[in-house]
């Protein structure tokens, strides 16, 4: 065969190879097949990793679901959240939506270990953050989902993007809904997310405004029920208590459930935040009324609305990096 004809045969693999051979796009290409070679045992060791965090606490379910919500909130699902303080960069764990209420990092720790003793520098942090995520939605009783898998890790956090860009629990509903759209999340995908809210708890500091004061007129918030504001009280005071936790949704905590929007119908949504969804809006009102009648449709949503936010700008290709450990860039 001649030299030129050798280059036309060369040429003609290239063009027709896997996307490994092209130019990274920070939008990639992720698929659930990512790792069925380089690392087959990948989703079965976070499983089990997962499983047994829950167990110790079952709390962990849900704080390991927001770390992958706060990680992708910030230039993309990148594992972002996860990086310490270096004499280089501020990391995203010093933000206010992460201060004192960001936890599970010793169980992504954990996962990280074992998966760079089977494959070493193969599973990122960011799909070890979108798999627990799932997993965690799976045993409080919640939907499954495929997971699409291939994201990269960055090489550095955003403290400005974790501060400006995660929706706050005191923020009106024309903020929350513009944080969504400026990630490509609608308003479907904002009240399905929402329903995160079915496990877990949230500090008294994060609520005490709509106890007491909450539009600067001495006054409680009128759309939060008088009973239940009252039992608040007991527990989080006009000052101190800061720490001390509640239930977001107080009848089934630790159950992945609908009853969050049957709560909010109730008045009982305890973050201003949550409860805006069902007093601010036509629309919003629509599909909390829809979840809390239909916990198959709410399911059904929740894990499509993940799979979205789970594709949020990830690095793939050549961007980024694998990392050994995830609270540090490699070096």
């Amino acid at each position: 065969m001649g030299l030129s004809m050798r280059f036309l045969v060369f040429f003609s693999v290239l063009a027709l190879s896997p996307l490994c051979f092209a130019h990274p796009q920070p939008n990639g290409y992720l698929y659930p097949q990512f790792y069925d070679y380089s690392c087959p045992r990948a989703q079965e060791i976070v499983k089990s990793i997962v499983a047994k965090a829950f167990a110790r606490e079952a709390r962990m379910a849900a704080s390991l679901l927001r770390l992958h919500f706060h990680d992708c909130f910030v230039k993309g699902c990148d594992a972002s959240v996860l990086l310490d303080s270096t004499g280089t960069f501020l990391s995203e764990k010093r933000s206010n939506p992460n201060r004192n209420s960001a936890r599970g990092f010793e169980v992504i720790d954990e996962i990280k270990s074992a998966l760079e003793e089977e494959c070493p520098l193969t599973v990122s942090c960011a799909d070890i953050l979108a798999l627990a995520a799932r997993d965690s939605t799976v045993l409080t009783g919640g939907p499954s989902w495929e997971v699409l898998l291939g994201r990269r890790d960055s090489l550095g956090p955003s403290l400005s993007g974790s501060n400006n860009n995660i929706p706050a629990p005191n923020n009106t509903l024309p903020t929350i809904i513009t944080k969504f759209k400026l990630q490509g999340l609608d308003l479907v995908d904002l009240v399905a997310l929402s329903g995160s809210h079915t496990i877990g708890q949230s500090r008294c500091t994060s609520f005490r405004q709509r106890l007491y004061n909450q539009t600067g007129n001495g006054l409680p918030d009128g759309t939060l029920d008088a009973a239940y504001a009252a039992q608040l009280r007991t527990r989080c005071p006009r000052s101190g208590g800061d720490q001390n936790l509640f239930p977001l949704d107080f009848v089934s905590p630790i159950k992945f459930d609908n009853n969050y929007y049957k709560n909010l119908m109730a008045w009982k949504g305890l973050l201003s935040s949550d409860e805006v969804l069902f007093t601010d809006s036509a629309a919003t009102m629509q599909l909390v009324k829809l979840y809390a009648e239909n916990n198959e449709l709410f399911f059904e949503q929740f894990a499509k609305s993940m799979v979205k936010m789970g594709n949020i700008s990830p690095l793939t290709g050549l961007w980024g990096e694998i990392r050994k450990n995830c609270r540090k860039i490699n070096h």
